[in-house]
């Protein structure tokens, strides 16, 4: 495993960051408690101790279960990060959005859930706009100083939105965004427009989810619809596979797995570990395999060539994910 600081926060994590959004049941793809402890406890052998999860996965079963096992583990050792904006175990007019109530509210019921009494990073899902970031922050702030979160981060939104957030922060003497969970990989990479620029000056680690873009950098582009998960993303609307350069990114990425005796995966993650805009990809998996294939790849070393053969293809696209 290879470990690196994650932005301002001084945290040491693993370059892996294992994602929690397939424990619980869900989906038929999703994992229960058994095969979940399973997966955090390879993923700990290997050398893993980031782990990202959200309030609203599987209902606030996947903060369940990432708790229950990591209550074997020294808690010290482990950086967690959870999220809040969507509803949790339950929908009501408060369950959702940034307010100071909802906030304070998931929070706890987060905590509980994971079995701690502080959670290292607490993440917005997302941009509220029924909210002022004013309200938002100083409620993260409150939590930050009683003890409730060490560090907070914001996920997809426009890079103003983000900036305006940390101009507020500063203004204020308030905690501000150490972290930006975005969406980013080899067939959607729209953030390094605006977002990344931001990172980098304001020392905002970077954590993106769906780096394999939901499976489609996994396998030829004709199979991305051959599995359950392939098949939710198509019905969800996700765009992966629909860029004007995206299948010809996709053979490439399959020439070069076979050209390096490795998977297309392992390419794809190769290259988030040797881009400098990355801290931790946030890798979501239901396969003991496949996790180890992915902490493998971090012995994938991709020449300069290689990275040119295959961000070439790339053509800009709608921008994605912020809702």
């Amino acid at each position: 495993m290879e470990y690196t600081t994650l932005g301002s926060t001084g945290m040491e994590v693993s370059k892996v960051c294992l994602g929690c959004m397939s424990f619980g049941s869900g989906s038929d793809w999703m994992l229960d408690e058994d095969e979940g402890r399973e997966l955090v406890e390879r993923a700990i052998d290997l050398g893993v101790n980031f782990f990202d999860t959200a309030n609203t996965y599987s209902a606030g079963e996947s903060e369940e279960i990432l708790g229950d096992v990591l209550a074997h583990y020294d808690r010290d050792e482990q950086v967690v990060a959870t999220k809040v904006r969507f509803s949790g175990a339950s929908e009501h007019r408060n369950a959702e959005g940034l307010s100071r109530k909802t906030i304070e509210q998931e929070l706890d019921h987060s905590l509980d859930r994971l079995g701690m009494d502080t959670v290292d990073l607490y993440q917005i899902h997302r941009w509220d706009d029924d909210t002022p970031i004013e309200t938002t922050l100083r409620a993260l702030d409150d939590a930050v100083s009683r003890g409730k979160v060490r560090h907070i981060g914001a996920s997809s939104m426009w890079a103003h939105q983000f900036q305006r957030a940390l101009q507020v922060s500063d203004r204020e003497g308030l905690a501000r965004f150490e972290t930006m969970q975005n969406l980013y990989h080899l067939t959607y990479r729209e953030e390094e427009r605006e977002m990344y620029p931001v990172c980098d000056r304001e020392n905002v680690g970077v954590i993106p989810w769906s780096p394999l873009a939901a499976g489609y950098l996994t396998r030829p582009h004709e199979e991305f619809t051959s599995t359950d998960r392939g098949e939710h993303e198509i019905d969800y609307g996700t765009p992966y596979h629909e860029g004007p350069g995206s299948e010809e990114i996709n053979g490439r990425v399959q020439k070069l797995a076979e050209d390096e005796g490795v998977t297309m995966a392992q390419i794809a993650l190769a290259w988030q570990f040797q881009n400098d805009a990355v801290d931790a990809p946030i890798v979501g998996t239901s396969s003991v395999e496949h996790l180890e294939a992915a902490v493998e790849a971090l012995d994938v070393s991709l020449s300069d060539s290689d990275v040119e053969y295959l961000e070439e293809p790339y053509h800009p696209v709608p921008v994605y994910g912020h809702e």
